[in-house]
């Protein structure tokens, strides 16, 4: 699954729009964790609007992995990683950032930091320069000293979702795009899908996701509050969106939902459902 798409992604992303991501995260778990940091990573040098916009100059550097300012701590030469090499990123961190707004080092397994190592960062951790952060990974975050995991927001990740779920994710992101109306992003997405092989049955979860936060914005706009976890969404989109633009756009996606019942391939549907939602944007 596209990591954005994750709830995870989502906490990171509103925690970085309020300004109020941490700068010591620990993600653990069994989801994809190296992913979640360069995300995150992204969300803290981004220059875009929504963090991470996934399209600035900076975004794209962290995401391709050649930002200056993101380092990915790793010791080729030596099992664990020496007291050497932390202590260097210790005294690294108070160079200030070459272009971006943080120093940030990822720590892609924990399991390799030894508990001296993880003694000299703790200092840094807790008391270091306000532009440093630091992104532990670990599958299993008891490896991580309770000192320093205290430190730390942990943000838990699990196994790739199902299918229908993935879907529907999906289909909360494309209202996402609509709320926020920038034009080529509702494009992008069908093109992502594509490239996943999205099937009929996961185009038809995603469409009837996506109906239904945009009938819970409809409903806002008549007084009805939304209520589950997207109703903060339907909310942005009953504000930013008219009732005629919710109504057809409720349209659209019900014909394209019809279109998922015949021998329709879902890349063609996704092609031409793309078209058609630009122009509404």
């Amino acid at each position: 699954m596209d990591f954005a798409s994750d709830p995870i992604a989502r906490r990171i992303r509103e925690a970085a729009s309020r300004g109020t991501l941490s700068h010591a995260l620990l993600f653990s778990g069994s989801g994809d964790l190296a992913s979640a940091a360069r995300y995150a990573a992204a969300a803290m040098e981004c220059q875009g609007g929504q963090k991470p916009c996934g399209v600035c100059p900076a975004c794209r550097k962290v995401l391709s992995g050649i930002h200056p300012d993101v380092v990915t701590v790793r010791d080729e030469q030596h099992k664990n990683l020496s007291v050497d090499t932390i202590r260097q990123i210790r005294a690294d961190a108070y160079i200030r950032p070459n272009e971006g707004a943080r120093k940030v080092y990822i720590f892609p397994d924990c399991s390799i930091l030894t508990e001296q190592d993880q003694n000299v960062l703790l200092k840094i951790v807790e008391e270091g320069p306000p532009y440093a952060a630091f992104l532990f990974c670990a599958e299993n975050s008891s490896v991580v000293l309770q000192t320093l995991r205290s430190r730390c927001v942990e943000l838990k990740l699990h196994p790739a979702e199902t299918g229908e779920k993935e879907s529907s994710e999906a289909g909360v992101e494309l209202c996402r795009l609509l709320a926020a109306g920038k034009k080529g992003s509702v494009t992008e997405l069908m093109v992502r899908l594509e490239k996943k092989r999205l099937d009929r049955d996961g185009l038809a979860a995603m469409l009837d996701q996506a109906r239904a936060v945009l009938a819970a914005a409809l409903l806002a706009q008549y007084g009805k509050l939304p209520e589950g976890p997207e109703a903060a969404l339907a909310l942005t989109l009953g504000k930013r969106l008219t009732k005629q633009r919710i109504i057809g756009t409720i349209e659209l996606l019900q014909t394209y939902r019809g279109a998922c019942a015949y021998n329709v391939g879902a890349s063609h549907v996704l092609g031409a459902l793309a078209v058609e939602l630009e122009e509404i944007l």
